[in-house]
């Protein structure tokens, strides 16, 4: 072989430099996510939804940097699950009993009052049961999503600005926002009026007398100061109502395997904390409305057996129709095992 001359030398040097510059600029590659969601920063689902994206960033090691989006600055509560799946956002906060239904109408069984007593059972019945986890595969399915985190927005109990809800004739005339379909059976029960509101919309519709009650989990009121408005209180809690950070499967499934096993890892972990800590921050935030005056109502005795009554009689049957019988019958025998 001939021997390369100074040129000849100069070049091939350059080239394997190049060569392992691009190959070491590839395997460090950074891929980037927006995690976009409506809550407000000072909202228990934003708080571990930031400290998700800030635990990420700070264990990829320059590998993965997730932004975030709080208060709904890319995507409102209705619009989170069609950016995902469009491939808007790689990430975002579902609420799934706002999300789901329109594409499975069995997830309605999430908000069917009294059905499961903890957020443990619920989420037991989705990944465990056939019928839940026939529900939880169709929806992830036609949506492209993937489960990185629980991220839990409180149960729900109602709140109003008119009067003390102690009795079912103070029902009666309420104002009341209505955010998903199963609660419309209720507040027509109750003989309500209903308009429907997104989040962003609450306050303003609070503010100028448009509605006066709403269902809510407790740190909702103080996260986004609807309590300004609401004086009123009434327990018990109707239902636990979930929250999930998710992700694009396709883009999910282009991260290397290390990638997605430290965003599973992270979701884990700071989803364990929120959990954990959500039915305290509701007790926390009631404590807190009552100091500011606010009455809580626990229906109880007579009082209770009444609004169960109406409940077995108008409501459950008028819900019953949003969900299939066969996958009624499934989640009532799977919470009494």
């Amino acid at each position: 072989m001939k021997q390369l001359n100074k040129g000849a030398k100069a070049i091939l040097v350059g080239a394997i430099v190049s060569a392992g510059f691009f190959a070491g600029s590839a395997f460090a590659q950074e891929h980037t996510a927006r995690l976009s969601f409506h809550w407000s920063p000072t909202h228990h689902s934003a708080i571990h939804a930031q400290m998700f994206a800030d635990e990420v960033n700070k264990r990829a090691d320059g590998r993965l940097k997730i932004e975030v989006f709080p208060s709904g600055q890319l995507f409102g509560i209705r619009e989170q699950l069609g950016a995902i799946t469009s491939g808007a956002v790689e990430i975002g906060g579902i609420v799934p009993i706002v999300s789901f239904p329109p594409v499975n109408k069995n997830y309605n069984v999430a908000a069917f009052p009294g059905m499961f007593n903890s957020y443990d059972q619920q989420r037991r019945f989705f990944a465990e049961s056939e019928a839940g986890q026939e529900i939880w595969n169709d929806i992830t399915g036609k949506s492209g999503t993937t489960l990185l985190m629980y991220n839990p927005v409180g149960p729900v109990m109602t709140f109003s600005g008119a009067h003390e809800l102690d009795s079912l004739e103070a029902m009666k005339g309420l104002k009341a926002r209505a955010l998903i379909k199963s609660e419309r059976p209720m507040w027509e029960a109750y003989g309500a009026n209903t308009v429907s509101l997104p989040t962003g919309e609450v306050y303003t519709a609070l503010q100028t007398g448009m509605i006066d009650t709403i269902n809510s989990p407790p740190g909702s009121i103080r996260a986004y100061s609807w309590w300004e408005y609401l004086g009123y209180a009434q327990l018990p809690y109707q239902y636990f109502s979930d929250a999930y950070l998710m992700a694009n499967t396709e883009w999910y499934n282009s991260l290397p395997a290390d990638l997605q096993q430290l965003l599973q890892e992270v979701g884990a972990e700071v989803g364990a904390i929120s959990t954990d800590k959500i039915i305290e921050t509701g007790e926390e935030t009631l404590a807190q409305f009552k100091e500011r005056g606010g009455v809580v109502t626990e229906l109880s005795g007579e009082k209770k057996a009444e609004f169960d009554a109406l409940m077995a009689a108008e409501v459950v049957p008028a819900m019953v129709d949003l969900i299939d019988d066969s996958v009624l019958g499934a989640a009532q025998e799977f919470v009494s095992e």
